[in-house]
């Protein structure tokens, strides 16, 4: 009993810290997109199992593939313990970013990052909850396919339950983020 307690006390000292980033932390951590199957899939999709989600979009020139690069680096790292962790990228750019297409993005990462899409009422919506900010971004005589869009940049953590974590900051090292995962895969462990 005196290990157990001592455990538990140890555990709640190294446990996860509640956030690396918290801009303001989601309304409301629910999703319902598509896949690029064209599946229906809400953040109960992958109960059980820890969420990793970003934002962006896949004509993003730098912040997106930098963010896609950096979770594929991490499940490399996590090895067999990335099982317990599914990453999702969400976009913002629904009228260029069809199911394929995000699914052909996402894969060239990771074959296990999921691409998400949907109308652009339901993106808004997703990205309201998460308190994500976007907007398309034309220059002066452009086109009207030919856009950037200025948008929150980071990655959301959900626990098994869908419950929200914490958010890791743009930028923050691999090594910080991979650090952190284990530590919350630890203490979800001894729940």
């Amino acid at each position: 009993m005196i290990l157990l307690l001592a455990l538990g006390v140890t555990l709640v000292g190294l446990g996860p810290a509640r956030a690396e980033f918290d801009d303001g932390a989601p309304r409301n951590p629910r999703y319902l997109l598509m896949d690029s199957q064209g599946h229906s899939i809400d953040e109960s999709t992958f109960a059980g199992r820890f969420q990793l989600i970003t934002f962006g979009y896949t004509f993003c020139p730098d912040v997106c593939p930098t963010t896609l690069s950096e979770v594929a680096q991490i499940l490399e790292i996590l090895g067999e313990g990335a099982d317990q962790l599914q990453p999702v990228f969400i976009t913002v750019d629904p009228e260029r970013d069809t199911p394929e297409v995000v699914g052909r993005y996402t894969a060239f990462f990771d074959k296990r990052i999921v691409g998400l899409t949907g109308s652009p009422a339901l993106v808004a919506r997703v990205a309201d909850n998460y308190r994500v900010r976007y907007q398309q971004v034309r220059e002066p005589g452009a086109a009207a396919a030919e856009y950037s869009v200025d948008h929150s940049a980071g990655l959301f953590l959900l626990g098994p339950s869908g419950e929200y974590l914490t958010r890791f900051a743009y930028g923050t090292p691999v090594p910080v983020v991979v650090r952190r995962l284990k530590a919350y895969f630890d203490a979800a462990r001894y729940r």
